[in-house]
């Protein structure tokens, strides 16, 4: 009886050390072509390009399915960056998934907000805050200007306005402060 169970406890860990060798060797990581490509997007997730967010369209990138000029968030200079990347050769951004834009955010007209909550559904970065029959707020730090949530609306009350740039706050100085004893 205990040479077998001795035999299952030895099998059983063999097993499982193969099992972490191996996920460790080929397993994904962060390093990854997918990894990279999605890294280069503007993370949007505007469904411009024809997949429902920048993930799915770095992996699609990465399979050969899609080609590197349909995310028109990211620009010419998106493009160039991911055929730099991919070792392709750069190609104009294809005006058929739409052109590229200064970047913008939603902005709500809170007089006329009937608090619907459709734009809330339609955000996919969850940038607007509202309850039903209240009025909604758009988090401009958050809206990464897809317009998605334009055409849910069924008063009109959402505008693209200009995104302000990120303040920039100057490096801390470093103060040396000795006590003397």
């Amino acid at each position: 009886m205990i040479p077998s169970v001795l035999i299952l406890t030895l099998l059983t860990v063999s097993v499982v050390a193969l099992i972490l060798w191996v996920s460790r060797r080929w397993g994904a990581n962060d390093d990854s072509v997918v990894e990279q490509i999605d890294a280069l997007l503007p993370q949007t997730q505007c469904a411009q390009c024809g997949y429902p967010g920048c993930r799915p369209y770095a992996e699609a990138i990465a399979s050969g399915e899609a080609d590197i000029n349909q995310c028109p968030p990211g620009g010419q200079a998106g493009v160039d960056a991911l055929a730099d990347l991919l070792g392709k050769e750069s190609k104009p951004l294809n005006e058929e998934h739409g052109s590229h834009k200064p970047p913008v955010v939603a902005l709500i007209d809170e007089d006329r907000c009937i608090g619907c909550t459709l734009c809330i559904q339609a955000c996919p970065v969850d940038a607007i805050l509202g309850a039903q029959k209240m009025m909604h707020t758009v988090l401009a730090s958050e809206c990464t200007g897809c317009e998605l949530c334009i055409a849910p609306c069924p008063v009109d009350c959402i505008d693209l306005v200009p995104a302000q740039r990120p303040m920039i706050h100057p490096k801390p100085m470093s103060i040396d402060i000795r006590v003397q004893a």
